[in-house]
This record gives structure tokens, C-alpha cells and sequence, in this order.
């Protein structure tokens, strides 16, 4: 045997075998169950029931009981869209949540779900915000063809009552809390189109939490920028139990998600090779009825083409309003299994993404 060492440069790796194309297989939802209509909210914020409806077409959101966590509202969504898919949770090679309502830093909630659905997968959350979901489609459907994971479990989820100011007449009737669930795995055609994606980091305080971790305590007067916990005057105990609120510059986003997210939209329809008149169903971000209905005159949508409105009765969840709102057109069989929906998600960041799926 010789002793001469081997050149380097001269190993090989293997190369990971992934599918061919990827699809959406199933789809979950879970909605709390305590539902609150703007009668609820307007007292606070001097308004009315036919204000808000006139100003986002919300009619009353859900809101998770006091105890109900992110990671207690992922597992039902999850568990919903596994029995949809028609796989067990041990055959999951990665499962994402995207969420910005995780109330801890570290550990992400990603791996709590999945030591409760009795997985030991890959498991990670993904931050971005409203476009997380579409974000996490995207990335499982590359896991997928990569051969990194042959199934992959995408969860939006939020509970955004926790970070509502309900004395801010501009967005206390704005969120509400819920999850939603998709499968990604295999097929044997395109199930997946590619994603156009993107930010626009210049606008973050656009839509964004009001304070940051580091500044919001108990003591006198704010807290230095970057001040880390151990330098506050107080103890860890003494921190406000009060969570900071999220705000926004409503006209500005209004316009930022018309203007800017029609263009993206329309890109993924033609990236994926279709033309508007080949889907079957648009499944906007659900953040605004008006929102909704100018994009779907800036796109020119037919007006047959079935769109989601899931914001009426489930406000603005943030990551789960997508998925939320195909489990609904799917449950109340407004879309065709096997057709072409657009979702788009976009949000604070600002961030986006859009892609055309196949139903599932």
C-alpha cells in the first residue's frame, strides 16, 4: 500500500437526488374559536361598525384564547393539512413556521411543533411577516427538487392580538390570529411556479413594531437604543408585561401594495408561462379589501376568476392569511382541485413574494 499522500482536490461529492418538480399536496386551517365583531372594538377608537367595514372590509376576526400559543395553533393547522396530504408526520424531511408573533427570541416554535407531531426533521422559523408564507413555498419547493427533504410542512401562523394597540384608531381592527398549513412534496409535473420575490428595506418603518425588545421597560423615560437587559435599572421581572404594538402608515401602504404588488404579481403569471385568463383563482395577502379590489383591476383579472375575501370574517393574519384563505376557498368549493390559484403575500419589511400554484 503506498504512503504517499493523496492530492487534494481529487474527492467527489454525491450529489443529493431530488424530485423533478414539487406541489402543495394538502392544506390546513385553524381559526380560534372566540370571534369578535367591530362592535366589539369601536367604543375605544370612537368609530363605527360601517367605518371599518367601509375602510377594510372587515366585518370580525378571530382572537386565541389567553393561553392558546403560536406554536398550540400551528399544530392543529399542521395536523389538518397532514390528514389533507394523506402523509404522517414521519415522513417530513423539513418543517418551516412563518410567524413574527413567536413570543421568544429563542427557541423558534418550528421545533416545538415538531416534537409534538413526533418528528425529529429539520425545523426552523422564517421572519417575513405577511410574504412569510409564500417565502416558506418557495424554499420547500427548492428543498424538495434539491433532494434536501422529500416532504416539507409550511406553516403561517400569528397571534397578533398580543401586539395590538386597541386604543389605535388607524389598527386596532385591523389584525386577528389563526394558522394555516401546507404539505410540499413530489410530483410528477409542475406544481409549484417560480417565485418573484423581493424587499424594500428603505420603507421598514412603514409597517413595523413600534418599539424594539430593548427599549420597552418598566423604568423612567426610554430606554437607550441597544440597551441590552442586563444594563436596565430594573430586573428581568420588571419588564411590561404589555407587549409592543405593531403600527402603520396605512396611506402609505396602501399605495406601496397596489401600485408595487400588481407589477409582481403579474410577473409570476409570467414566469410560470400562463397568461391571466389560465387561473382559476387569485389568493391575494388579506389585508385590505380595497387592497384586493384594485389590484385585481390593476391585473385585470376576468371577472369570473374566483377571489379570496377571507379578510372579512378572519381580518389580517399576517403569514396564515394565505393559507387561511385556500383552506376556505377549498373547503366551501370555490376553487378546482388540480387548477391555478396566484397567491401573493406582502408585508412589513417591506417584503414580498408571489407564485403560481397548483390546487390542491
Amino acid at each position: 500500500m503506498s504512503n504517499r499522500p493523496r492530492p487534494k482536490g481529487t474527492g467527489k461529492l454525491v450529489q443529493a437526488d431530488g424530485a423533478r418538480h414539487a406541489r402543495i399536496w394538502g392544506v390546513g386551517g385553524y381559526r380560534p374559536e372566540r370571534v369578535v365583531p367591530n362592535s366589539e372594538i369601536v367604543e375605544r377608537i370612537d368609530s363605527s361598525d360601517e367605518w371599518i367595514r367601509e375602510r377594510s372590509g372587515i366585518v370580525s376576526r378571530r382572537i386565541a384564547a389567553p393561553g392558546e400559543t403560536v406554536v398550540d395553533m400551528s399544530e392543529a393547522a399542521a395536523r389538518d393539512a397532514l390528514r389533507a396530504a394523506g402523509i404522517d408526520a414521519s415522513q417530513l424531511g423539513a418543517i418551516m413556521i412563518a410567524t413574527v408573533t413567536h413570543p421568544y427570541q429563542t427557541p423558534a416554535a418550528a421545533p416545538i411543533l415538531a416534537n409534538r407531531l413526533g418528528s425529529t426533521c429539520a425545523a426552523f422559523d422564517i421572519s417575513a411577516a405577511c410574504a412569510g408564507y409564500c417565502y416558506g413555498i418557495s424554499l420547500a419547493n427548492d428543498m424538495v427538487r434539491g433532494g434536501s427533504a422529500e416532504y416539507v410542512l409550511v406553516v403561517g401562523v400569528e397571534k397578533l392580538s398580543d401586539f395590538t394597540d386597541y386604543d389605535d384608531r388607524g389598527s386596532a381592527f385591523i389584525f386577528g390570529d389563526g394558522a394555516g398549513a401546507a404539505v410540499v412534496g413530489p410530483s410528477d409535473s409542475p406544481g409549484i411556479g417560480p417565485t418573484i420575490w423581493g424587499s424594500d428595506g428603505e420603507k421598514w418603518q412603514t409597517i413595523s413594531q413600534r418599539e424594539p425588545w430593548t427599549q420597552f421597560h418598566t423604568w423612567d423615560g426610554p430606554a437607550p437604543a441597544g440597551a441590552a437587559i442586563d444594563q436596565a435599572p430594573a430586573a428581568v421581572s420588571g419588564i411590561d408585561r404589555d407587549w409592543p404594538a405593531i403600527g402603520m402608515a396605512g396611506q402609505s401602504v396602501f399605495r406601496w401594495a397596489v401600485w408595487g404588488m400588481a407589477p409582481v404579481a403579474q410577473q409570476a403569471i409570467e414566469k410560470a408561462g400562463i397568461t391571466i385568463d389560465d387561473l382559476d383563482a387569485f389568493i391575494p395577502h388579506q389585508a385590505n379589501m380595497r387592497i384586493i379590489d384594485a389590484m385585481i383591476k390593476q391585473l385585470k383579472l376576468p371577472a369570473d376568476i374566483p377571489v379570496a375575501r377571507d379578510i372579512a370574517e378572519t381580518a389580517n393574519t399576517s403569514a396564515a392569511s394565505v393559507p387561511l384563505a385556500t383552506e376556505r376557498m377549498l373547503r366551501q368549493h370555490e376553487i378546482p382541485s388540480g387548477g391555478l390559484a396566484l397567491q401573493i403575500g406582502f408585508g412589513a419589511g417591506l417584503v414580498y413574494a408571489a407564485q403560481v400554484i397548483v390546487i390542491p
